[in-house]
């Protein structure tokens, strides 16, 4: 009996579970590993994001099923499985537990990158060892549940999807989807600097502080504000975001569910009655990539929605940002993101916001009014 690695996003891992935890899947490009796996081999199940174990499968055999379990994406190479244990995201087992117990976690030197092991599934794992240790972990997580919080973002991750240019008599076309390895917890090939711990309070409190300064400016509009929900009991300037005056606590009603899974997320939200007027998407040293495609989801989820989108970032990640927001996936939109979505500088924001404070002026202002100090990568169109 061999264990092996199930990678899900917290919506496979849902999706998987409503539709009866006995048939698991993945992508085409992995059936040379798949042929490996033999009836009473166990899939141990890791929730990318929130970085959680959450189950064991038993495998029972390769199937032929293809009904339909996942939305977003298709993992064509099944399994019928007897779930072992399947806990909720909360009560799953964090990696950090695993440090100095693993093969593949031996020290802080393999943290976010884990030598490569998350990087798809199914992966077979090379000490066995390493398997008995996470599925008694498991055993003990079903028996004696320990409620740790997710951050909501994370947990939301979806398999991602790239649009398929394709040419039809000389124009091009966008009809169809294809889908991409989703993103691993970290790439091993690339260089960065280690983020040390003041690193990531010092992003927090800058981030704290530009959702405090948006909020405030729409609420000095006269505007109905909205903050993430995983971000309401953050403060600035002993200041609750979730209890300043005008937030509201429930989304408009004219969405679907689906929208306002993706709507909850955004960091700010400017709204006038039960219309969004503006949404805000503030990146320190998060993924701008994963901002970009809350965007994007939303104006996929409502395409006549015309709204102002804004991507917020320190300055020296302008080049990040226009990077990202030209790539492919958002730039062959019938309304390409870099036309539609701004990019604001902190510095450029902060300048502005303390003028109209200064000025007084808040309250003579439209919503647009941010379009002139944002900046587009995108060519706009001329309005009329």
């Amino acid at each position: 009996m061999n264990y092996w690695l199930d990678l899900f996003t917290g919506t496979t891992w849902n999706e998987f579970r409503k539709a009866g935890s006995n048939i698991t899947g993945f992508r085409q490009r992995r059936h040379g590993v798949i042929e490996k796996i033999i009836p009473g081999d166990i899939f141990l199940c890791y929730l990318t994001g929130v970085m959680r174990w959450v189950g064991a499968l038993e495998v029972i055999s390769s199937t032929t099923d293809s009904s339909p379990i996942w939305k977003n994406v298709d993992f064509p190479v099944r399994f019928e499985v007897r779930p072992l244990i399947l806990l909720e995201p909360e009560h799953g087992i964090p990696m950090d537990e695993l440090e100095g117990r693993v093969d593949f976690f031996t020290g802080p030197q393999d943290r976010g990158k884990f030598k490569g092991f998350v990087r798809g599934s199914p992966t077979l794992f090379k000490c066995q060892d390493d398997g008995h240790l996470i599925l008694d972990l498991l055993r003990q997580a079903q028996k004696e549940s320990i409620v740790r919080p997710v951050d909501p973002k994370k947990l939301a991750r979806k398999p991602y999807n790239l649009f398929k240019v394709e040419r039809v008599k000389g124009k091009t076309t966008i009809p169809t989807q294809v889908t991409v390895p989703e993103p691993e917890e970290f790439d091993q090939h690339a260089v960065v600097r280690p983020i040390q711990p003041e690193d990531e309070t010092r992003s927090a409190t800058q981030h704290t502080e530009i959702q405090f300064r948006l909020l405030c400016l729409g609420i000095d509009m006269g505007l109905d504000v909205w903050v993430a929900k995983n971000d309401r009991s953050r403060a600035w300037n002993e200041q609750i975001l979730g209890t300043l005056p005008r937030m509201v606590s429930e989304l408009p009603t004219q969405f679907n569910e689906a929208t306002n899974r993706t709507i909850e997320l955004i960091d700010v939200l400017w709204l006038k009655g039960n219309s969004i007027v503006a949404a805000f998407e503030v990146e320190c040293t998060t993924s701008v990539y994963s901002g970009l495609l809350r965007m994007s989801d939303l104006l996929s989820l409502q395409p006549n929605l015309d709204i102002n989108l804004y991507l917020v970032a320190p300055d020296e990640r302008r080049n990040k940002v226009q990077q990202e927001i030209l790539r492919p996936t958002f730039e062959l939109r019938e309304k390409p993101l870099s036309k539609v979505c701004g990019f604001l500088a902190f510095s450029n924001l902060i300048e502005k916001v303390e003028g109209i404070r200064k000025l007084g002026i808040a309250k003579s202002l439209k919503p647009d009014f941010l379009e002139k100090t944002a900046e587009f990568f995108g060519e706009r169109e001329n309005e009329l």
